[in-house]
Order: C-alpha cells, then sequence, then structure tokens
C-alpha cells in the first residue's frame, strides 16, 4: 500500500509535526491561483486506509507530539468518520498534544456547531483557514467559493466551536489595479474574525494555473516588492485585533516579521517602513515554496 500520494503539503508551523494522509488532492481545487493539486484527484481515503496508514506511521513515528491531517481540508470528511480518525490517532498516539488540519471556509460552514464541539473535543484542536482576501471582488475574481461576509462567518464559527484558528492571507493578490481594496478589506475580514494566529504569504504562482495564464495575457498585473510591502504595511495599520500572534515568516515574503497584534502594530509598522527604506529584502533566489 502506497501510504503518501505526493507531493505533500503542510503549513510552516506543522514542519517537525507527523503527516498523517487522509484525504487526497482539495475538494474545491478550483482556485485560480493555486497549483498545489491540480494533478491529483479528490479522494477520502477509507477507514481501514487510514488505520493501515496509522499503523505504518506508528512503526516509523511511535511518539509525536503533534500531527497534521493532510491534504488540503481534512475537515470535508463526513463528521462521524472523522471522529472514528480521531480516536484511532488517540488510541495509536497517546503522547499527541495537537492534531490539526486545514480547514476551508465552506467546511465549517457546511457543519453545525454541535459537530465542531464534538471534534475539538474529540482532539482536533488547530484549523488553518486560508481567508486569501477580504475582498469580495478579489475573492470572485480568484474563484475561492465564498463572500467575505461567509469568510467571517467561518472563521468565527471555528473560534465559537473552542479551536484555535490560525489564518493566511496573499499579499498581491489583488494585482495592482485591486491592492488598496484588497489591502483594507483583508483587514476588515481578518479583524471580524478576531483569530488566533494570522500569517500574510505573498502571491507566487508556479505552474500553469488560470492566474498564471492571465498574466501571460496581460489581464493581471503583479505587484512589484515595494508595492507588496507597501500592501502589508496598509493590512497592519487597518488591523484590529486581541492578542494575535502575527508571523510574516513564510519563504515567500520578503521580509521576517513577527510580534502580538495589537499591542505591537506600531513597532511593526516602524520595522516594515525601516525595511522599505533601506530596500532590505530578502534575495529572490531565497523566495519560494
Amino acid at each position: 500500500m502506497q501510504m503518501y500520494n505526493y507531493p505533500l503539503y503542510r503549513p510552516p508551523s506543522e514542519a517537525y509535526s507527523l503527516i498523517l494522509q487522509v484525504t487526497y488532492g482539495c475538494s474545491h481545487n478550483k482556485c485560480t491561483f493555486c497549483y498545489m493539486y491540480k494533478d491529483k484527484k479528490f479522494y477520502i481515503k477509507s477507514l481501514e486506509e487510514i488505520k493501515e496508514h496509522i499503523k505504518w506511521a506508528k512503526g516509523q513515528y511511535p511518539a509525536p507530539s503533534r500531527i497534521f491531517l493532510a491534504d488540503g481540508n481534512a475537515l470535508v470528511i463526513p463528521t462521524g468518520v472523522l471522529l472514528d480518525i480521531l480516536a484511532e490517532i488517540k488510541d495509536n498516539f497517546p503522547s499527541v498534544e495537537r492534531i490539526s488540519c486545514y480547514a476551508a471556509p465552506k467546511d465549517l460552514l457546511n457543519k453545525d456547531i454541535e459537530e465542531l464541539i464534538q471534534l475539538k473535543k474529540a482532539g482536533l484542536s488547530l484549523l488553518y483557514l486560508g481567508v486569501e482576501s477580504g475582498s469580495d471582488e478579489v475573492l470572485k475574481m480568484v474563484n475561492k467559493g465564498v463572500t467575505a461576509e461567509e469568510m467571517v462567518k467561518a472563521g468565527q464559527k471555528a473560534i465559537e466551536a473552542g479551536f484555535k484558528l490560525s489564518t493566511m492571507v496573499i499579499l498581491g493578490l489583488g494585482g495592482k489595479k485591486l491592492w488598496q481594496q484588497h489591502a483594507k478589506e483583508t483587514a476588515k475580514v481578518i479583524s471580524a474574525i478576531n483569530p488566533h494566529y494570522f500569517s500574510p504569504l505573498t502571491l507566487m504562482l508556479e505552474g500553469e494555473t488560470p492566474l498564471n495564464q492571465g498574466i501571460q495575457r496581460g489581464e493581471f498585473q503583479l505587484l512589484s516588492s515595494d508595492e507588496v510591502m507597501e500592501e502589508l504595511r496598509l493590512i497592519v495599520e487597518n488591523l484590529y485585533l486581541d492578542n494575535c500572534i502575527f508571523r510574516c515568516n513564510h519563504a515567500s515574503n520578503y521580509i521576517p516579521l513577527k510580534g502580538i497584534l495589537n499591542q505591537d502594530k506600531a513597532k511593526i509598522l516602524a520595522e516594515i517602513k525601516e525595511i522599505m527604506e533601506k530596500k532590505n529584502y530578502k534575495n529572490e533566489l531565497y523566495r519560494g515554496l
């Protein structure tokens, strides 16, 4: 039995986690900027397959403290099956302290709050929500499949159920035409969700994605490094968060930043200003996914 269907993706904070691949690909898989799962047909592994995967993983990594459920949105799995998976994980890995997965906004919206609370009690504790943008125009352009209002409802629902919530947005996703709207509306949506973690990534296009094809046709103009930094500054300036861990340290980012928002907002804005003045950006050779 093949244990992994490559390529595998996980958030930076899951670098040392045991990855259990409970699905292949992404059930939505229509975002115009994303290339990650374009060569995979979406598939939810059977409970028997997952039990075999867990048995194999236990032989390789008997005592992980963290486990990440791949691929793109494991929360799409029916709640009853997901509860069985979590029970199997707990039985085989009593050492595990954190179980996490990507959560698409529609997956959160499609589950009742009682289902989410059950999953939290069963051991799933951290969800990663790709917000991407707070602009309805940008979300529609990139075919995210939800509105900004629905994104807020999804994020707030996760927090209401007791999950730790990590949100990501993509700098540059509005291009030159919509960058201000993208920045301001994104800050508004993230503020409304008030997540535990917030991380901006920077748009980088790989493969023949629809957005990349749009760039080649001249329909979408990428931001320069200075423009990306100005967009980041505008987002941070308009954020109103309560004790949110801020990390701008993804491989795609031009600079590393960290802090707690909103208490560190002035410090972070000062760092952005200084770096922009000095043009002290990461060398393109070291930016990548």
